[in-house]
C-alpha cells in the first residue's frame, strides 16, 4: 500500500492491495492478543510500577525484554502476579489466555458481522445483553450492563451511577473499527463513537476515537509519528487526551529519553489514577514513537511503561502489527500463541486466530466503498 497518511479515497479495496492488507490484519490481531498476553500478568498499575517491573525482569535477566514475561525468582513478585500469570509466561503459553481486551474485540467483529457498518449504540448494548457474561465486565462496562438491564438507553446507561467514564475501557474496544478501516481513520473513529457512547463519555469516548484512528491510520502512514498525528487529527484539540500525547510527542522530538518522558508526562497525569484513558494513552504513544518501527521494542517499552499493562501492550500490539504484518513478527510473539484464542464471548472459545482476521478482512473489503 501507498504509504500515505490520513484517509483514503473511499471506493473498493484493489485486488492488487488485497494480500497485503490481509497480512496486515492478521498482524493486527497476532499483535493484540501478543501485547496483552505480555503485559497481563503484571496488570494492576497501583502494584506493578514501572520501576518494579524493571526490577522484575532485571532479577530474571531478561532486560532488554525480547520475548513473554519470565517466571519470577522472587517470592514476593508471584504472590502480587495475576492468577493467570502461569499461562501467560515465557515457556508456559499455550494458545491465548481469556481477556476482555480481547473479547471486545471479538465481539465487535461479531456486531460489525451481524449489524454492518451502520450498527447503533443500541444495538451494541443489545450484544452486550445476548453474548456477553455479566461477571466477564468490569468497571464502565459492567455498569452500563447493568443500567441495559435495568432498561435504561443510551446515552443515559454511561452517566448513570457511573463513575468510570472516562477510564480506558471504551479504549480497549475500539481496535476492531481501525482494522476494518484500513487507511480511514475518520471512518474508524466514527465507528469507535457509536460503540463508545454507550458506556463512557469525554476522554474515555475520545480514547476510543482515538485509539481506532490509530490503528487504521498504521495501515498507511510511513511511521509510527504518523499515525499517531493521524489519530489526534481525530479527538478536539483541547481535550485532555489530546493536550498529553502531543507532549509525548514533543518531548520525543526534544530527544528526551523514554523514561524521562514517561517522568514528566506522568508528573502530569498522576491524579487520574492507572486505568484512566489520558495517563495509558501517553504510555502507548511513547511505547509507539521509541519503538521506532519495531514490533518487539513497542510492546515491551509499551508494557514496561505501567499503568493498565495488558490494554496497553494490546493497542500498541494492534498499531505495531499492523505496521509489520502477521508474516514479519517474530516467531517468538506468534508461536506459543497456536493460532488460538480462548474468549468469554458465547459461541467463540477457541476460536482460530486465522479465522477472526480472515473475517475482519472480509468486513474490510464490503466495507470500503461506504462513506466518510
Amino acid at each position: 500500500m501507498t504509504p500515505v497518511p490520513g484517509n483514503s479515497s473511499p471506493g473498493s479495496l484493489p485486488d492488487a492491495e488485497v494480500a497485503e492488507v490481509a497480512d496486515r490484519i492478521h498482524g493486527g490481531w497476532l499483535g493484540r492478543i501478543a501485547g496483552n498476553m505480555l503485559g497481563k500478568p503484571v496488570e494492576q498499575g497501583e502494584t506493578w510500577s514501572r520501576a518494579r517491573i524493571d526490577r522484575y525482569l532485571r532479577r530474571a535477566d531478561a532486560l532488554p525484554l525480547t520475548d513473554y514475561l519470565p517466571e519470577p525468582v522472587d517470592a514476593a513478585d508471584t504472590a502480587d502476579l495475576r492468577p493467570e500469570w502461569r499461562s501467560c509466561v515465557r515457556g508456559r503459553i499455550d494458545g491465548s489466555c481469556r481477556d476482555d481486551d480481547v473479547d471486545y474485540t471479538i465481539l465487535g467483529l461479531d456486531l460489525l458481522t451481524e449489524h454492518g457498518f451502520g450498527f447503533t449504540t443500541e444495538q451494541v448494548g443489545e450484544l452486550w445483553l445476548l453474548r456477553l457474561p455479566y461477571l466477564q465486565t468490569f468497571t464502565a462496562e459492567r455498569v452500563a450492563y447493568r443500567n441495559l438491564a435495568d432498561g435504561l438507553r443510551p446515552p443515559l446507561t454511561a452517566t448513570r451511577d457511573n463513575p468510570y467514564q472516562e477510564w480506558i475501557g471504551a479504549l480497549i474496544r475500539a481496535d476492531i473499527f481501525g482494522l476494518t478501516s484500513p487507511g480511514r481513520p475518520r471512518r474508524a473513529a466514527a465507528l469507535a463513537r457509536k460503540d463508545a457512547v454507550l458506556s463512557h463519555t469525554g476522554n474515555g469516548v475520545y480514547g476510543a476515537m482515538w485509539a481506532a484512528a490509530l490503528v487504521a491510520a498504521a495501515f498507511t502512514a510511513p511511521d509510527p509519528r504518523a499515525a499517531l498525528e493521524a489519530a489526534q487529527s481525530v479527538i478536539p484539540a483541547s481535550s485532555r487526551l489530546a493536550r498529553t500525547v502531543r507532549r509525548v510527542l514533543s518531548l520525543h522530538t526534544a530527544g528526551l529519553a523514554w523514561s524521562d518522558t514517561l517522568d514528566a508526562v506522568g508528573h502530569d497525569t498522576a491524579r487520574y489514577g492507572w486505568i484512566h484513558t489520558v495517563p495509558n494513552a501517553a504510555v502507548i504513544a511513547a511505547g509507539l514513537l521509541y519503538g521506532d518501527g519495531d514490533f518487539t521494542r513497542t510492546i515491551a517499552l509499551t508494557v514496561r511503561g505501567g499503568l493498565d499493562t495488558d490494554s496497553n501492550g494490546a493497542t500498541a500490539g494492534a498499531v505495531a502489527g499492523v505496521r509489520c504484518g502477521a508474516a514479519a513478527l517474530p516467531p517468538q510473539w506468534t508461536q506459543p500463541l497456536a493460532d488460538r484464542v480462548r474468549s468469554a464471548v458465547f459461541g467463540r472459545d477457541g476460536t482460530r486466530i486465522s479465522q477472526l482476521a480472515a473475517e475482519t478482512v472480509e468486513l474490510a473489503r464490503s466495507g470500503a466503498d461506504r462513506a466518510p
